[in-house]
């Protein structure tokens, strides 16, 4: 094979992979071909509109995302198919709401992982201690000092859990 060749460029490609040189974006357009390829329903449909996402907010952006910026695109698509399988549910459309769930696994695949609830309550604890928050009114301080804590071990995190937790400890 010659450099440049389309085979050499599978390759690499590929090895690339292996070693996850790959950033998410790559990641996302060269398993949408082996999902069209593999003529997957459901894994072509959810990472078309995970590529036409992180496009839009790329064009939005008018430059590249770098990878924090794709995990937080990718975390909101996972938050919007969350709240329209709640809904679906709410609205006893079972069907739907389960296919919302399976589009939330494809697209889980490609996020950190999330932070386990011990994990969380440490943070918040820590949090807690080193902003010196005594009552509800200190929750935004401890709120960004766990989450930056979270984020900075490169655990994906659900703001949500972050807060409940935090109004337990501060009430």
């Amino acid at each position: 094979m010659t450099p440049g060749s389309p085979g050499c460029r599978l390759r690499f490609k590929v090895q690339a992979d292996i070693l996850g040189l790959m950033n998410l974006i790559e990641r996302v357009a060269a398993d949408l071909t082996a999902a069209m390829k593999a003529r997957d329903a459901l894994r072509t449909s959810v990472l078309r509109m995970a590529k036409a996402a992180l496009k839009n907010r790329e064009i939005e952006k008018r430059s590249p995302l770098d990878e924090a910026e794709t995990v937080k695109v990718l975390q909101s698509l996972v938050k919007q198919r969350e709240d329209s399988a709640e809904q679906f549910t709410r609205g006893q459309r079972p069907e739907l709401a389960e296919k919302e769930l399976a589009e939330i696994g494809v697209l889980r695949t490609y996020l950190p992982a999330e932070a386990a609830e011990e994990e969380i309550r440490a943070a918040v604890e820590q949090a807690i201690a080193a902003t010196g928050a005594a009552s509800a009114k200190d929750l935004g301080k401890v709120m960004k000092a766990a989450l930056d804590q979270l984020r900075g071990l490169g655990k994906a995190v659900d703001g949500k859990k972050v807060n409940e937790l935090a109004r337990q400890k501060l009430s």
